[in-house]
């Protein structure tokens, strides 16, 4: 039963729980991977296996509540971008003193490469489907 009514491009849209615990694990992952990005070189091997672990939960929370079948082809177009962009920029953007950068450009992989594995395969079985 829909839980919010919100108003998106002029429709009036009914969003579910999932959708919301979609949002707020996207919302959650995109900050924690800025602050684990910025704060990586103080974590012990123990805790970021954890929050790598934290951050790939997030992400399939994501993929499977958050992008429905309408949005997946931006989903799968913005996620391939992103994930294709931070790996190059990872290494091409680590600069002396500011290994932050690389840092954050990593743990948004950890969140966005599970989240688009998951709705490419959404995808490919709806189209299996139809």
């Amino acid at each position: 039963m829909p839980s919010i009514i919100c108003k998106k491009g002029g429709f009036i849209m009914a969003k579910g729980k999932e959708n919301m615990i979609g949002a707020w694990a996207f919302l959650i992952g995109v900050v924690l991977a800025v602050i684990i990005g910025l704060f990586a070189a103080q974590l012990s091997s123990g805790t970021s296996k954890w929050i790598t672990i934290l951050l790939l939960v997030l992400g399939l929370l994501v993929g499977l509540l958050n992008v429905g079948t309408k949005d997946a082809t931006t989903f799968l177009l913005a996620g391939a971008v992103l994930v294709i962009v931070s790996s190059m920029g990872a290494s091409a953007l680590m600069v002396d003193g500011l290994p932050q950068i690389q840092s954050i450009l990593e743990a948004l992989m950890k969140l966005f490469v599970p989240a688009t594995i998951i709705v490419a395969l959404k995808a490919v079985f709806v189209i299996g489907r139809d």
